[in-house]
């Protein structure tokens, strides 16, 4: 889980071209919330004026939270534009990807897929 986190944060911080599986950007979703909910909490028990340090770690991953949900999109064949329409947009970031390469890119599930009987030879 944090490996898929590290990916999408450091090695693809502002990537808005290819295409994202459902698993990493509903990944990097859940480990982003546990870490504000944490920061959150903890610094905001701790002292209030510790809770600013929550909101420049959102600040931080704002960028790299947009890219992922631009490749998202890209990933069932819409623009990333598509972010701003709130129902819809969660309802694209749910279900799944198109099959086979499209416009954005090549299919990063196959891909996986091939490596994987790569492997196994």
């Amino acid at each position: 889980m944090l490996e898929m986190y590290k990916k999408v944060v450091f090695e693809n911080y502002a990537n808005f071209n290819g295409r994202a599986r459902r698993r990493e950007y509903w990944m990097f979703a859940l480990v982003n919330a546990i870490i504000s909910f944490a920061l959150g909490f903890v610094l905001g028990l701790i002292s209030p004026n510790l809770a600013l340090v929550g909101n420049l770690y959102s600040l931080a991953v704002l960028v790299p939270a947009i890219a992922a949900g631009v490749r998202r999109m890209h990933d069932v064949g819409k623009s990333g534009w598509y972010l701003l329409i709130p129902f819809y947009s969660l309802y694209l970031a749910c279900i799944d990807g198109e099959k086979g390469p499209n416009q954005y890119g090549a299919d990063p599930k196959n891909q996986l897929e091939e490596l994987d009987e790569i492997g196994k030879e």
